[in-house]
């Protein structure tokens, strides 16, 4: 069976749905059977956008896109310091 994608406006699509299915009464099961995911994939997706509004989930990308680009710049930063860290060891006279 082929893996379903979902981008992230899907699944807080999905995920409102189920939480209109659970507030009408029904159980978590059948919420996500006729949502067309399983248990697990709801509990994962809830634990990671639960409660969050389509602007929120703009910002998270954004945060998520700036951290990306900080980690690759301390990255390059670590590897400069290690640069002139040995040939600072390699200029110092020997003794």
């Amino acid at each position: 069976m082929a893996r379903k994608r979902y981008s992230d406006e899907d699944v807080l699509r999905l995920l409102r749905e189920i939480e209109l299915n659970l507030a009408s009464g029904s159980d978590v099961a059948s919420a996500c059977r006729s949502a067309g995911v399983s248990d697990a994939t709801y509990y994962n997706w809830r634990k990671r956008f639960g409660g969050m509004a389509k602007s929120q989930l703009s910002e998270m990308k954004a945060l998520e896109k700036e951290n990306g680009r900080l980690k690759k710049i301390v990255a390059e930063l670590e590897l400069d310091k290690l640069i002139l860290r040995e040939s600072l060891d390699f200029l110092k006279p020997k003794v």
